[in-house]
Formats: structure tokens, sequence, C-alpha cells
């Protein structure tokens, strides 16, 4: 997050340059692509995770049919 993004408010009063506006958008779009980067992640993990237990739970399951 920019200087500027921390300080600047949008109010009725007072117009943001286009400047300002590039500036606060870029950090949007970082923000935006951080926060998707994690949810792919923790998806990734997720999935991963449900697939071992998925793997755990068959193995059990044919280890019982062969007793």
């Amino acid at each position: 997050m920019t200087e500027l993004h921390k300080k600047y408010r949008f109010t009725s009063t007072e117009e943001p340059t286009d400047e300002m506006l590039q500036a606060l958008m870029e950090d949007v779009a970082a923000a935006a692509r951080e926060s998707s980067a994690k949810a792919e992640a923790e998806k990734k993990r997720m999935l991963s995770e449900a697939a071992h237990v998925i793997s755990i739970k068959r193995a059990q399951r044919e280890q019982v049919a062969y007793d």
C-alpha cells in the first residue's frame, strides 16, 4: 500500500487527480493479486489434504475387505 493510499480518502469536496487514481488502482490491483494467490494456495492445500484423506480411507476399506 502506498503512502498516497494511506492518506487519501474520497470525499465529495475533493476530486482525485489522474495520478492519484492510477496509484490507488495499482494498489487495489496488487492487493487483489495477492488475495487471489493466497486463495489459490489455500485451495490447493485443501484439495491435497482431501486427496490424502481419501487415499487413507480407501486403503483402510481395502484392508478391511481383505481381513
